[in-house]
């Protein structure tokens, strides 16, 4: 006679059946803590249930090592198999359907997420109305022929602009002799060395002697071009 399903017997009897893979008593008793089952009661229930023959065991040295008993498992035949089989075929679509429709909404809400919600496109609105009403303001002031630099601060940052490049074109001309100098008789690769001694021209750094000088007088320079 089976025991009752929440005795101690019967508990450890289900989780044997359900594991249905050999266990030692540490096995199951770790596994049913959530009972409160002491190890001893689990061994106890182990025993009784081996002895009564509900379920196998087999003896390694001193530790006993605990089975379901196979024949109490019904072993379909080949037409319940064929049935198994075509019944989780049929699951099997339908979870690659289930999958299918999650990922799609799962994508929708992907879309609706990176929306903007009606708060904040009214905000954006508002904020570019703000951007361009200043934009159309300072284009209303330039129109209206505001001078925004005086005539003696422009002639300075113009004197003092032109300054610096000549101090530029100068130092670059002075590198240029020390550097033909220095290479003239080197076995050396210019570029290498160049490299090595980290050094950096007006182009590797995107700049350029000639169009800085384009700035000063550009009228001038327009009728020389003609």
């Amino acid at each position: 006679m089976p025991p009752k399903s929440d005795s101690v017997e019967g508990i450890v009897l289900g989780f044997v059946s359900e594991q249905n893979r050999p266990l030692n008593s540490q096995n199951v008793a770790d596994a049913l803590q959530k009972y409160n089952l002491k190890k001893t009661a689990v061994q106890k229930a182990l025993d009784t249930l081996a002895d009564n023959g509900q379920i196998s065991y087999k003896e390694y040295g001193k530790q006993k090592i605990y089975l379901a008993r196979q024949d109490h498992f019904k072993i379909p035949n080949n037409q319940e198999l064929d049935q198994m089989k075509k019944d989780n075929n049929k699951l099997q679509d339908e979870l690659g359907a289930q999958k299918k429709t999650i990922s799609e909404v799962e994508a929708e809400i992907r879309v609706l997420h990176s929306n903007l919600t009606l708060e904040e496109i009214q905000d954006k609105e508002a904020k570019l109305i703000g951007e361009v009403e200043e934009m159309e303001e300072k284009l209303s002031t330039l129109r209206s022929g505001v001078v925004l630099v005086k005539a003696e601060d422009k002639k300075v940052i113009e004197e003092t602009y032109a300054e610096k490049i000549n101090q530029w074109r100068k130092r670059k001309r002075i590198f240029k002799e020390l550097w033909d100098a220095i290479t003239e008789n080197s076995p050396k690769d210019l570029k290498e060395f160049k490299e090595e001694l980290g050094l950096e021209y007006d182009e590797d750094v995107g700049v350029s002697l000639q169009s800085c000088s384009e700035l000063i007088n550009p009228g001038k320079r327009r009728k020389i071009a003609r």
